[in-house]
């Protein structure tokens, strides 16, 4: 598909299959890129830069805010569901196929929008970024956060991943922790010269069962948090008495609270016992309160809710920018080979944005 063209004034559904058709699994975005950068630079209101496979397209007509509206164009591998096809679906005319959720339905709305908007009521930056699908390393918003910080600066962002039409705020922030509990080997026959970690494990365990969950307003949005254990591994032989026993832990809290506190309420969760940090990302608070996220809502017509998933709109609220994830397509169906996505929700995402940005 190299050397694809893409018409970006005509159908936004006609758009979407066009680019989902276009294969860009994650390390294979070249073609896509292409085709996306050359469409948008035929555009004089539009400043087109590159960054790797990443495309930032933006407009400078000295407005007084300026926004991001962003979407990633790779895609998990395809299942034999490409090319993309027409199907109806539960009684919905949906476009069925790798990419129609996660998420080029939205990115079809960005490109549309982009051409199209020469003249919004507030500055534009467009961004079709890669490697989301893959480690947070090669994430290509990560790496403009990085090279060029100027690119993502604004006053408020939205996130076209899929949210089936709806306005998501914000996300909650994720950490797993290793809690691990000692022992002393012995051979099973001789049980008593040893200490079981595995049975020690049952006082972590317990901590978890009768743990609260707690739900946290923040931004006039309420965050349900969630604490469970997720892998358990310990043991060496069935004949061995185990000396070790490490319970990975994942706790889901609201964007209200930063890691360094998730990280002190598990210490204090898991007092006594020995824990380890592997891995934390922050949440994104919604900034509901920004007059660009009220004219929003206003404009699409939807009542937020929170995002309990994490989404790249941290990556914003980590440089000081409220972001929300707004998007066609139902998440739940996202890497699914059955993917598809009802056209519906791909006018509503147009026809929403377009309100917002020409009010």
């Amino acid at each position: 598909m190299s050397g694809s063209v893409l018409n970006l004034t005509g159908d936004v559904v006609e758009l979407t299959e066009a680019i989902c058709n276009i294969e860009s699994v994650s390390g294979n975005e070249q073609a896509l890129a292409d085709a996306i950068e050359a469409a948008l630079s035929a555009y004089p209101h539009l400043e087109v830069l590159r960054d790797g496979d990443a495309i930032v397209a933006r407009t400078n007509l000295g407005r007084a805010s300026r926004v991001v509206i962003a979407g990633h164009i790779d895609t998990v591998p395809v299942a034999e569901n490409l090319p993309v096809e027409r199907r109806v679906v539960n009684g919905q005319d949906v476009l069925w196929g790798r990419g129609t959720v996660d998420m080029k339905a939205g990115v079809a709305v960005q490109l549309k929008l982009a051409a199209e908007l020469s003249s919004p009521n507030v500055d534009l930056t467009w961004i079709f970024y890669d490697h989301e699908e893959v480690e947070a390393s090669l994430n290509g918003l990560g790496r403009i956060s990085r090279n060029r910080p100027e690119l993502l600066a604004s006053d408020f962002a939205v996130l076209c991943e899929p949210t089936a039409a709806l306005v998501e705020g914000g996300c909650n922030g994720t950490m797993r922790v290793d809690v691990t509990l000692r022992g002393v080997k012995a051979h099973s026959a001789r049980a008593w010269m040893g200490k079981n970690a595995i049975h020690a494990a049952a006082e972590v365990l317990e901590a978890l069962n009768v743990y609260e969950t707690q739900s946290v307003e923040v931004d006039g949005l309420t965050y349900r948090e969630s604490l469970n254990a997720v892998l358990i591994r310990g043991g060496i032989a069935t004949n061995v008495i185990p000396d070790e026993c490490v319970i990975t832990v994942n706790y889901r809290f609201a964007p209200s609270k930063s890691g360094a506190d998730a990280e002190a309420h598990l210490r204090e969760v898991f007092a006594g016992h020995e824990l380890v940090v592997v891995d934390v990302a922050e949440g994104a608070r919604p900034g509901l309160d920004r007059p660009e996220a009220q004219a929003f809502l206003a404009a699409s017509g939807v009542e937020a809710r929170p995002k309990y998933g994490w989404t790249d709109v941290a990556r914003f609220s980590a440089l000081g920018i409220p972001a929300v994830n707004y998007g066609p397509g139902d998440p739940n169906k996202a890497h699914a080979d059955d993917e598809n996505c009802p056209i519906e929700q791909i006018y509503a995402c147009e026809n929403g944005l377009r309100a917002w940005l020409t009010a």
